[in-house]
């Protein structure tokens, strides 16, 4: 099913805007009482030396033949009402290559056609843990008070045009760009029910495929008749281009959707973090839901991996759903 004919983006709505701040003289208490208390987004710069590019070559050298799990998301899937989707995010059809063969497909124009990405691929067991530019991102992180993080350093790479549709994470985030540019459209979490994001429940027949913290709407195309509420959010739609080198903070609850600028190679790494001060983190009605949905994606899970067990090809299969968690 196609999607219905939708409008363009009403850009007298989007006028809202990120702050840019250079790190060079930010304190953690100063972070904190500005952003971190309230859950603000903040673009920061100044956090890399003026030669930090990861561009493929970089990336290639230093990857080489260590083999990272692909997402295959395909481009017809964004012609689609995403109410007709059975996957999504970490959730779409993988596949398992090592990085130079991914490198083929990003210079030959094959991941562009076929919507190839490398998406939230763990780093410390690489090189790229050791480089400077890791350096200088912790030494940012612990001056401006991010001491306690809830999961490793994951590296993103893709092709130019490349979109990560709109959700929302239950933890901080920070997403550093480290080659190319993104352009990232941003709502607060007071606008989750007017974003329409997938039913908990969806979970049950879906697992992990399906994501509840996503939302079924195009931010760039609404269809106000379909969803109607979308028109009071777009009221409070944010948009900032993030150039290589910056840093945004997306306090939890923040809706994003993550689109590469044109380029052979779009690259980026992420983090989270543990949500501080606690109230903002228990006091989240998206955290449970995402929760919620969890548990209801468990049996779905626990069946998927019983039938990957007797599978020839077990250790990958085994392997790719763990990636989905």
């Amino acid at each position: 099913m196609t999607a219905n004919p939708i409008s363009p983006v009403d850009t007298s709505q989007t006028h809202h805007s990120i702050a840019r701040i250079n790190i060079a003289n930010l304190t953690a208490d100063w972070f904190f009482r500005e952003y971190k208390k309230s859950g603000i987004p903040v673009v920061l710069t100044g956090i890399f030396q003026p030669n930090t590019d990861w561009n493929l070559d970089y990336l290639s050298d230093l990857l080489g033949n260590q083999e990272f799990v692909l997402r295959y998301y395909g481009k017809a899937r964004y012609q689609q009402d995403k109410r007709q989707w059975t996957s999504i995010g970490s959730g779409v059809a993988p596949q398992t290559k090592s990085f130079v063969k991914y490198a083929e497909l990003l210079r030959s124009g094959e991941a562009q056609m076929q919507d190839i990405y490398l998406a939230k691929c763990p780093i410390h067991k690489t090189p790229l843990i050791d480089t400077e530019a890791i350096a200088d991102y912790k030494a940012a992180m612990e001056q401006i008070g991010f001491t306690q993080p809830a999961s490793t350093i994951n590296l993103w790479a893709g092709p130019g045009g490349h979109v990560e549709s709109l959700h929302y994470d239950v933890m901080d985030g920070t997403l550093i760009q480290l080659h190319g540019s993104k352009r990232v459209v941003l709502f607060p979490r007071s606008q989750t029910s007017n974003l329409y994001p997938f039913p908990f429940y969806v979970h049950l027949w879906h697992g992990l495929k399906l994501r509840s913290w996503f939302s079924q709407v195009y931010p760039d195309r609404p269809d106000y008749a379909a969803f109607p509420k979308l028109k009071a959010a777009m009221q409070h739609r944010v948009e900032v281009i993030l150039h290589p080198g910056e840093l945004l903070y997306i306090p939890a609850g923040w809706w994003h959707e993550v689109s590469a600028l044109d380029g052979e190679m779009v690259c980026s790494l992420n983090r989270f973090w543990r949500v501080y001060p606690t109230p903002r983190a228990v006091f989240f009605w998206g955290r449970w839901r995402g929760y919620l949905g969890s548990l209801c994606a468990i049996p779905h899970t626990i069946g998927s991996l019983a039938v990957a067990l007797f599978q020839p090809d077990r250790k990958q299969r085994i392997r790719q759903i763990l990636q989905m968690l």
